[in-house]
């Protein structure tokens, strides 16, 4: 765990390296609204043994430390997720569109200027709440972010004038989207708006939702964790990032 530097304070970090002294490619990993922790560090490891560098903020700095807004439960278990998720209101409530755009720009900022980070082409990948941000970080820095993941993200499309799928046309990355099944957060609807708008803006891109793959399907630390859509996502994720960094 690192600290960098934020608009708005310090942040934690989790940093994972590839095991070796070369440079390689820096990685952001936009987490999901249950926070840093462990399952986090096990995502960004994973990734990390691809050969890349994989920093993980806290997103949520201005509400708490990652220890203070952990679950204290156990969210595999029946209603324990759902009793977590009453509780985040004010974390996502800080998390504003303006907040999220300045940190994000810090976020990339502190990966460009880590040791270890090889010049050139960033990747980003996020779930949940982090899957919309990456479609921002795409487009607050096309310069260097070329390849973003999203998977399980909600709120991708909104009728809002700062819906994240209006910024892609700023965007130069090639985009891997897996959405949940059934999701409420981004109806099929939504999904083919998203699709749409990654074609007019000419963007290579995957846009698909995995069959019987809830939202949070990542996630094995929670009760809608889902192996096959969890390890379709990584084995996209990876050759996405081969492809493109």
């Amino acid at each position: 765990m690192i600290e960098i530097a934020a608009p708005d304070g310090d942040v934690e970090a989790w940093l994972s390296r590839p095991d070796d002294a070369a440079d390689h490619p820096g990685v952001l990993l936009l987490i999901d609204a249950i926070g840093l922790r462990p399952e986090i560090e096990r995502i960004a490891d994973r990734i990390a043994a691809w050969g890349y560098v994989v920093l993980a903020p806290n997103l949520f700095y201005r509400t708490g430390t990652a220890a203070e807004l952990a679950p204290t439960g156990d969210l595999t278990q029946p209603g324990e997720r759902d009793a977590f998720f009453a509780t985040v209101g004010p974390r996502m409530g800080g998390l504003t569109t303006e907040n999220a755009e300045r940190d994000i720009a810090a976020y990339l900022s502190a990966l460009i200027g880590l040791d270890g980070v090889r010049p050139g082409s960033l990747g980003v990948t996020g779930y949940c709440l982090g899957a919309r941000l990456a479609v921002r970080a795409a487009a607050i820095d096309p310069e260097h972010v070329a390849a973003v993941g999203g998977f399980h993200g909600g709120n991708i499309v909104t009728d809002a004038e700062d819906s994240p799928h209006l910024g892609l046309q700023r965007a130069r990355a090639a985009f891997v989207f897996g959405h949940a099944d059934n999701d409420g957060s981004m109806s099929p609807e939504a999904v083919a708006a998203l699709g749409e708008a990654l074609t007019a803006a000419g963007l290579e891109h995957t846009n698909e939702i995995f069959p019987g793959s809830p939202h949070g399907y990542v996630m094995s630390d929670t009760s809608m964790y889902d192996r096959t859509g969890a390890e379709r996502q990584f084995a996209e994720l990876q050759e996405l990032f081969a492809r493109t960094l």
